[in-house]
């Protein structure tokens, strides 16, 4: 059987993709927070008082990894976590003061990586390549959750 050309498989370049994105995350941005840590860090700075199940949705995190992310903030003291007083089945999070500090020096460096990761395209072109990668993740996100099926009489 001939071999296949991966240059044309979608899979194949998502991970070579992936691959320069951890390197230059690694070598621009931070070898201590990772990107899904930051990603996390993000939506708490724009938005305190959420719930564990609403930060993952939000950054594209599954349960258990966006468990394990804030377990390490949190840890690290970037994080704080509270039982909600309406609610005393669930936690909020907030970015504390020093999550707050991490999160405003790496956005400066994640605005650096993403000029560098993005240097080969022309502008345009970086709007029209985003734009895509939007699209087919979030129908990837789709194929991981599909909706409901509609209940009868609806």
């Amino acid at each position: 059987m001939p071999t296949l050309d991966l240059s044309s498989h979608p899979g194949h370049l998502a991970r070579r993709f992936q691959q320069a994105h951890t390197l230059l995350w690694n070598t621009i941005v931070s070898e201590e927070v990772t990107s899904p840590q930051f990603a996390v860090l993000n939506a708490l700075v724009d938005e305190d008082g959420l719930d564990q199940r609403t930060v993952g949705e939000r950054v594209g995190l599954d349960r258990s990894t966006i468990a394990e992310v804030i377990r390490r903030l949190v840890a690290r003291g970037m994080v704080g976590k509270i039982r909600d007083p309406h609610d005393g089945r669930r936690s909020v999070l907030r970015a504390t003061d020093q999550g707050v500090r991490v999160h405003k020096k790496l956005a400066v460096r994640t605005a650096r990586m993403n000029q560098v990761f993005l240097a080969p395209l022309e502008p345009a072109e970086r709007t029209v390549f985003l734009d895509l990668l939007r699209r087919v993740s979030n129908a990837a996100e789709d194929l991981r959750h599909p909706e409901e099926p509609a209940a009868p009489g609806r």
